[in-house]
């Protein structure tokens, strides 16, 4: 079952990063470059808001899941300037470093988290980290619908043909392949299918709000003195986790 599901999980990303690879390109030929002052439309603007607050919940895993602060660096300036492209290739990276001849090794804990020694500063994340995370997402989850509100009463809907220049929809596929990594970590954590369906649904229709809320949620779902990386994994995974890296 591993097996199928590391196999599964390469080649969806696979598949997405070449799609976002290929739409930059057409998009960069038939619309030359994005950097344009009237490229900037106000429903523009509260895409790169959402897409660029995904971004910010992948680069927060990316950079704990890096022990190398310096390589951290690299893969989020990389992830801020290509998006959706780097989230695939760092995906696969961990997909096909996976060994699926670890029967005690489950993939999904494998690309979430890393493997943690006792004396990994990692494990020993302080009281001020789940607080500060907390923080964090209610507000930012907070400027998402702030701006969406803002961005309605001010132009409109967002279901106008008009407003579907060539860039805002690479920017949308870009944002909805981040989308589609954040719906497999749901996926993941919550243990009925109705649930992470109803979440995915949620994430669809309104992005980045939805990506807070989920994550505060879960953030709340944790003591304030556990350490920060157990929000990434299911409540299944989270006691036997911490046991391994107490005998470890």
């Amino acid at each position: 079952m591993s097996s199928l599901q590391v196999n599964v999980l390469r080649s969806l990303f696979c598949v997405l990063g070449c799609l976002m690879i290929g739409t930059l390109i057409y998009t960069l030929y038939i619309d030359g470059l994005p950097f344009r002052k009237e490229l900037l439309t106000p429903w523009m603007a509260a895409t790169l808001v959402d897409f660029y607050i995904a971004i910010l919940a992948l680069a927060a895993w990316v950079s704990y899941k890096v022990p190398n602060w310096i390589i951290a660096v690299l893969w989020i300036i990389l992830l801020v300037c290509l998006g959706s492209v780097t989230t695939c290739a760092f995906i696969l990276l961990q997909l096909f470093t996976f060994s699926p001849q670890d029967p005690l090794q489950d993939p999904m804990r494998y690309v979430l988290v890393r493997q943690h020694s006792k004396n990994d500063p990692g494990t020993k994340m302080t009281i001020f980290s789940v607080m500060a995370a907390r923080i964090l997402f209610i507000a930012l989850g907070c400027l998402m619908l702030g701006t969406l509100i803002y961005t309605i009463l001010t132009d409109g809907s967002p279901f106008r043909m008009e407003l579907l220049t060539p860039w805002l929809t690479a920017t949308l596929v870009d944002f909805y392949i981040n989308v589609v990594a954040i719906a497999v970590w749901i996926v993941y954590k919550e243990a009925h299918w109705i649930s992470a369906l109803l979440w995915i649904v949620l994430l669809i229709s309104f992005g980045s709000v939805t990506t807070c809320a989920y994550i505060v949620i879960q953030l709340f779902q944790l003591r304030s003195q556990d350490p920060l990386y157990l929000v990434l994994l299911n409540s299944r995974d989270r006691d036997g986790f911490m046991m391994l890296n107490n005998l470890g």
